[in-house]
């Protein structure tokens, strides 16, 4: 039945882009699609009409339903008829965008020839990869991911556009086999979009320094643009979705003063490195949308480079590294032990971090602990936290760490608005 439905959405899909021809935007790469996805529409929203994906939707169904704009059925097949039926009636009028902005995930191996077959974006967009990629034990090694990303340039034609994170030479080592025009961004001088070191902004709150986000500037063929980006606190994750954003405006023929003005309404998705208030005056980075060794080694830097009374860091395990496992949570173990004053693990990968914490004078039951749900880990959170503290909590999304950020938020009844996976599905 699955595969059914799976044909009838892309059939389907395939119908809608030729009734309806909107320009198209991609966004793939291991780490950052959906921060770059929401840069990419606060810039694109604010001249267009704009339908991005939701969610996780950035795979065989979820690519497919965000062009119908359906919503996943999930395993009611009375209910994915009425979805069927109601794309059908769509076809034949409807109010359509006239710009879908879609992630465009890969799993697996042919993954991104599934979706280019359903779609050919006019613009895509490549973020950035990390030594060990996600999903890289599904695949012969991390280059086979890269191969398997990098075919969504390489079909796109001449009057089209990829743009690159020039930081990243697994893309820019592809340039010469790219057909579409490249356009870049990062912190290299050669890229086209320039992106200047970024700094925080702080406001003094009740006796106490609290982040507000980030700051920087970017050029253009020469002009210089200050930009600024509340509730940000990836510095440079937070930038490079800015960068992203910024080219894929330049392609639409924005300038950089109406992309800095419309990236004032760019924040934080839920999950993705947040601010939240905590319990007993402390502040969370919440970062539990999901892990991979890069973007731990990112918040990780957030957390060295905001100001706290002592930085805490819980972190569930890293999934979906195969046989690079045991040597990536040993190399976040190292890390956190030169910047956190407690480390909290959660899961069996996690306690390879703790191992590694231990050996760099880490002491057991006074400043590391082990547990191995993240209820548990929020349970035991209660009693450490103090005043002034800044606690980092990130793990993959099998290993649910929202909730233990929820154990120790100063306002849980607001978890439903600012915390991930809280539809019923997941509840």
């Amino acid at each position: 039945m699955k595969r059914i439905i799976q044909s009838t959405v892309a059939i389907l899909a395939r119908l809608t882009l030729a009734r309806y021809a909107p320009r198209v935007i991609a966004v793939t790469g291991n780490v950052g699609k959906t921060s770059t996805k929401e840069a990419i529409y606060a810039v694109v929203s604010s001249q267009f009409v704009v339908r991005k994906s939701e969610k996780n939707y950035n795979n065989e169904i979820g690519v497919p339903l965000t062009i119908l704009g359906m919503p996943s059925a999930g395993r009611n097949i009375f209910t994915w008829i009425i979805v069927i039926i109601q794309a059908c009636m769509r076809l034949v009028w409807c109010r359509y965008p006239r710009v879908l902005i879609l992630e465009m995930g890969v799993d697996k191996p042919r993954d991104m020839d599934y979706l280019l077959s359903i779609v050919k974006p006019d613009i895509a967009v490549f973020t950035a990869i990390g030594e060990i990629p996600v999903h890289v034990e599904n695949f012969v090694n991390a280059q086979a991911v890269i191969r398997e990303k990098i075919k969504l340039a390489l079909a796109l034609e001449k009057d089209n556009v990829v743009i690159l994170n020039e930081d990243i030479a697994a893309w820019t080592d592809a340039k010469e086999r790219i057909k579409a025009s490249v356009v870049t961004y990062g912190f290299s001088d050669t890229a086209t979009v320039h992106i200047y070191t970024p700094e925080y902004r702080f406001e003094s709150r009740e006796g106490k320094t609290a982040p507000l986000g980030v700051t920087f500037k970017m050029e253009y063929k020469g002009s210089v643009v200050p930009f600024r980006l509340d509730g940000i606190f990836g510095l440079f994750p937070g930038a490079y979705a800015a960068g992203a954003a910024c080219a894929v405006g330049i392609a639409l023929g924005m300038n950089l003063v109406e992309i800095s003005s419309a990236l004032q309404s760019y924040g934080a998705p839920n999950g993705r490195l947040k601010l939240l208030d905590g319990i007993k005056g402390s502040f969370i980075l919440d970062d539990t949308y999901n892990a991979s060794p890069i973007s731990t080694e990112a918040a990780l830097y957030a957390l060295a480079t905001i100001p706290a009374q002592r930085k805490i860091a819980v972190f569930g395990d890293m999934l979906e590294l195969g046989s690079y496992s045991e040597h990536a949570h040993r190399d976040i173990g190292k890390k956190a032990a030169e910047i956190c004053d407690v480390l909290i693990t959660v899961g069996e990968r996690m306690r390879f971090a703790a191992d590694e914490a231990l050996a760099h004078n880490f002491k057991k039951n006074e400043s590391l602990f082990s547990f191995d749900t993240a209820t548990d880990a929020g349970n035991a959170l209660v009693a450490v936290v103090q005043d002034g503290d800044l606690v980092l909590v990130k793990g993959s999304q099998g290993m649910r760490m929202e909730k233990a950020v929820k154990e120790i938020m100063a306002y849980p009844e607001l978890a439903s608005t600012l915390l991930v996976r809280q539809d019923k599905n997941w509840l």
